[in-house]
């Protein structure tokens, strides 16, 4: 019998703000969350995928439906142009999220049933996307409040202390241990479970029913910054103080702006050669298994260049401005320009889904 798994990430004020991730079985109520003081959309989706393989290593077949295509390309695409190049992009440097990358293909090398990645759209009222986006950003939440620890993978808390998100980043002792060896992974879990069921490697606990809204920043995506924080790119963050409003009525220029399209550039640097398979391991060839085109690197346009095109219809921001606390009833002045990368139907459409949007330097 198939098993059917939901996975998600979040940062509540990505890159570098609290981060969450969770896994949810689609049949039982297994399910578990963690997350960190610090830490990138990226970081959450792949310990999501990563725990919900783990949680699942027997010879059935293995569906994982998330909104990530960076999850989905870095563990069927990305990952074995990635081993070929030393673990190198194309830009010769790191790979970002390595030890997460690594262990993800390790453990569907391993599994005797066959993995499959499902893409779904977030936020549009999938039961199980809805689930686990709410139970990764309540941990994230938690970790901001300090109600909570922070519980990751051992190589979810390598790549976030490797990544330049480490500073402030506050660490269990018990995770030291667990990165020490001093602990088993086995024993680090221990009563970590979210949900019931022989699925979770921890012990029952509180489940949240399939269902329910979420208002979160968009996600799925590379790590583009959260324009509620852009201001403080650089800066040091402990995660654990209030978001900022990113609909501010008082928005003022500020040269610090900059930061946020150097994010998205590096971001969008993780993509390599064209040599990359698109196979899961293990796994036959399915029209359900998506995989994503590596997305190319993308700049916002000088303002001086216009190019000859105009957009028409109205777009929907998310977090919306009613969802601040400071809203007073009235629209919101914003001005930046929006990434769109895809195909232009021969009647001039093209369906954008969560693309970023880039704050003007005045």
């Amino acid at each position: 019998m198939t098993i059917t798994v939901s996975t998600d990430g979040s940062a509540l004020g990505n890159p570098n703000g609290p981060m969450g991730w969770a896994w949810a079985d689609h049949a039982t109520p297994a399910c578990d969350a963690g997350g960190a003081t610090n830490g990138t959309n990226q970081i959450g989706e792949l310990c999501a995928v990563l725990e919900a393989l783990r949680a699942h290593t027997g010879s059935e077949p293995l569906v994982i439906e998330t909104d990530s295509q960076y999850a989905i390309n870095c563990s069927t695409k990305w990952v074995h142009g990635w081993k070929k190049n030393g673990w190198k992009n194309a830009q010769k440097k790191p790979v970002k999220n390595a030890a997460l990358i690594k262990a993800i293909d390790a453990e569907i090398s391993a599994r005797a049933g066959s993995v499959k990645f499902v893409w779904v759209k977030g936020h549009a009222g999938n039961a199980g996307n809805e689930k686990v986006d709410e139970l990764a950003r309540t941990y994230a939440g938690d970790c901001r409040s300090g109600v909570r620890d922070g519980y990751l993978p051992k190589e979810g808390w390598e790549s976030l202390l490797a990544s330049e998100y480490a500073k402030g980043t506050d660490v269990p002792e018990d995770a030291r241990m667990l990165m020490d060896g001093r602990i088993s992974a086995e024993e680090y879990h221990l009563g970590r479970g979210e949900g019931t069921g022989e699925a979770t490697t921890g012990t029952a606990g509180a489940t949240t029913p399939l269902g329910g809204q979420s208002q979160a920043e968009p996600e799925g995506v590379p790590d583009y910054p959260d324009f509620s924080v852009a201001k403080n790119a650089g800066k040091s963050d402990t995660g654990r103080g209030s978001r900022s409003d990113a609909f501010r009525s008082d928005r003022s220029a500020s040269e610090d702006d900059s930061a946020v399209s150097a994010v998205v550039s590096d971001a969008m640097s993780e993509t390599v050669s064209s040599d990359a398979t698109a196979v899961t391991p293990n796994a036959p060839a399915s029209p359900n298994v998506t995989v994503a085109t590596p997305p190319r690197p993308l700049q916002p346009p000088s303002p001086s260049t216009p190019s000859g095109l105009a957009v028409s219809g109205t777009l929907r921001f998310t977090p919306p401005p009613s969802s601040s606390p400071t809203y007073d009833g009235q629209p919101r002045m914003i001005s930046g320009y929006v990434l769109v990368d895809g195909y232009v139907n021969g009647d001039g459409t093209l369906t954008i889904d969560s693309a970023p949007f880039i704050i003007r330097q005045h």
